[in-house]
């Protein structure tokens, strides 16, 4: 009934229309009030797509810091110049390209190079085709073997903080022989009783290793060293020594003195863990639950190893060096004192001298200042050689740099810096070498206001020899302290040749990326950036190539 209703009121409509067409009326009268207005709704316009935003480039003042040393400037257009002369460099990096230290996204951030053509080297540089130490949101190449903070986490890996695993909760029975009985953990109030009974055992090193000693696993066992302890004697005995995996070695908080692992020329330290359990050098602090916080640091000296490699700065009656490191000429060939402890040297004719292998390794809390510009790291290298062995290692809240090398020819592969208070990376004194696969992530406040991810420097001497001559390949450096600002994440100051090839350079607001310094010469003679020199053993200026740089926190 309703359809029929409907249909009879169209007809008479229709009908009454129609009539009125022939009696002349050629228009329709509009209808009267309360009837039903039809509205027609147009579509809106599709949008014009904009794209993705394009950032206004940086000046060359806010990309690269200059800075006057000795008279002689490298202004920051002439610093942005040498970089866009590379190949496949972004200097205008911006928005949410990392998720920590991993690309959000398993596409390289900049066009990757090959480098072993790059660096010419082979035998040690792999080839990669992505740029940073990390492929992509899921590389599990620091899985695990690391340890994890405020400045940088690692899939599957533990916190720092963490207690590290020593065993079944049972003290050890004994300790090894040569090793002493320090006790074990448990807590006494101040009667003298105890309230919380050992879960291991304290067995401390001894002051000098002067025969082969190794370092087991045992379940409930920490080895404990005070002082400066010592491996070999120089000029005198040499020692080996092995740390077996999952073994912790912990400095003795019970005393006021520089607690220091020192391995002499001629000796060698076999450190070797495992993925699954790395070696742990830490302070006592760290093997009680919050005995430790994210801001700690400072608690122990770290680990210094010396060899007989070449270095470019001698002691007084030593050297002067020659490009080929044999001193040749030379009465007493070059060598120097370490910076930290007094009385120990490093430095000689070998390029190939072995200090051993750290493999596997994690070094916590460290970094002592002695005096101005004389420190201790979380893992120093002074004169060792091509023989030496490091790879997978993390320095973890040195009070001063993660990792400085002086001298020497030791390549570096995997190694982590994370909440260094200093410079993650800080190489000088005529080192030469390769690193690939490296992380320096400064923690989010209190560094200094002269730390940098990596500083490559000279003392302001800038022609000794032999030259320092450094390749980074995959590298990320991530400078996040945006209240304290060094000037720039990357500083090469006078006296070095370097290349970098497939990195990640990240900076807060504020600060730049690059700084690049020369200490003597004008014009086109400037150290640091004059052309190739053979007689200087000078291969020209720094090359970047493949390098994705966010700069000024965009």
């Amino acid at each position: 009934m309703v359809s029929f209703s409907r249909r009879s009121h169209m007809l008479l409509a229709s009908s009454a229309a129609l009539l009125l067409a022939s009696c002349g009326a050629d228009d329709v009268a509009s209808p009267g009030a309360g009837s039903i207005p039809i509205t027609i709704n147009q579509p809106a316009p599709t949008p014009t797509p904009t794209g993705t935003a394009t950032p206004t480039p940086l000046t060359a003042a806010q990309f690269a810091a200059a800075t006057t040393q000795s008279g002689v400037t490298i202004t920051a257009d002439e610093q942005l110049a040498i970089v866009n002369a590379g190949q496949n460099n972004n200097v205008n990096g911006f928005g949410t390209t990392l998720g920590g230290v991993y690309p959000v996204g398993g596409t390289s951030l900049a066009t990757a190079s090959n480098p072993q053509t790059v660096l010419g080297n082979t035998g040690f540089i792999q080839n990669t085709s992505f740029v940073g130490a990390l492929s992509g949101p899921n590389d599990n190449a620091f899985s695990g073997w690391t340890c994890n903070s405020s400045s940088a986490t690692f899939l599957n890996s533990g916190a720092c903080t963490a207690v590290p695993s020593i065993g079944t909760g049972t003290p050890a029975a004994s300790c090894p022989t040569g090793l002493t009985d320090d006790g074990t953990n448990e807590i006494r109030n101040s009667a003298g009783s105890v309230t919380t009974a050992g879960t291991f055992r304290y067995c401390r090193l001894p002051a000098i290793i002067t025969a082969d000693l190794t370092l087991a696993k045992v379940p409930g066992l920490v080895y404990r060293f005070r002082g400066l302890t010592e491996v070999g004697v120089d000029g005198g005995a040499a020692a080996t020594l092995t740390i077996q995996p999952g073994v912790v070695l912990a400095a003795d908080s019970t005393e006021t003195s520089n607690d220091v692992v020192l391995v002499n020329r001629g000796s060698k330290i076999n450190a070797v863990g495992t993925a699954d359990a790395p070696i742990i050098f830490t302070a006592q602090q760290n093997l009680a639950n919050n005995g430790v916080s994210d801001s700690s640091q400072g608690l122990w000296g770290g680990v210094i190893l010396l060899g007989k490699a070449p270095t470019a700065v001698c002691a007084t009656g030593t050297g002067p060096n020659t490009a080929d490191g044999t001193s040749a000429g030379a009465t007493t060939p070059c060598q120097q004192q370490i910076e930290g402890v007094s009385g120990h040297q490093y430095g000689g004719t070998d390029a190939a001298d072995s200090s051993g292998t750290m493999q596997y390794v994690q070094i916590r809390y460290t970094g002592i200042a002695i005096s101005e510009g004389n420190e201790l790291q979380g893992l120093t290298l002074g004169g060792t050689g091509s023989g030496t062995t490091i790879d997978h290692v993390q320095s973890h809240n040195s009070a001063d740099d993660g990792i400085e090398i002086f001298g020497g020819t030791t390549n570096l592969k995997y190694f982590v810096v994370t909440g260094a208070d200093d410079d993650g990376f800080d190489v000088d004194n005529g080192w030469r070498g390769f690193m690939q696969f490296i992380i320096a992530a400064q923690k989010a406040n209190g560094a200094t206001n002269d730390s940098f991810a990596t500083e490559i420097d000279s003392n302001n001497a800038e022609d000794l020899l032999p030259r320092t001559y450094g390749r980074y390949a995959n590298f990320t450096f991530i400078q996040t302290n945006s209240t304290n600002n060094p000037v720039a994440a990357i500083r090469l100051r006078g006296g070095a040749d370097f290349a970098f090839v497939n990195g990640i350079v990240k900076a807060p607001a504020g600060e730049a990326c690059v700084n690049l310094i020369a200490g003597a010469g004008s014009g086109d003679t400037r150290t640091t950036i004059r052309p190739a020199n053979s007689a200087l053993q000078d291969v020209g200026p720094p090359t970047f190539n493949s390098i994705y740089f966010q700069c000024q926190g965009r």
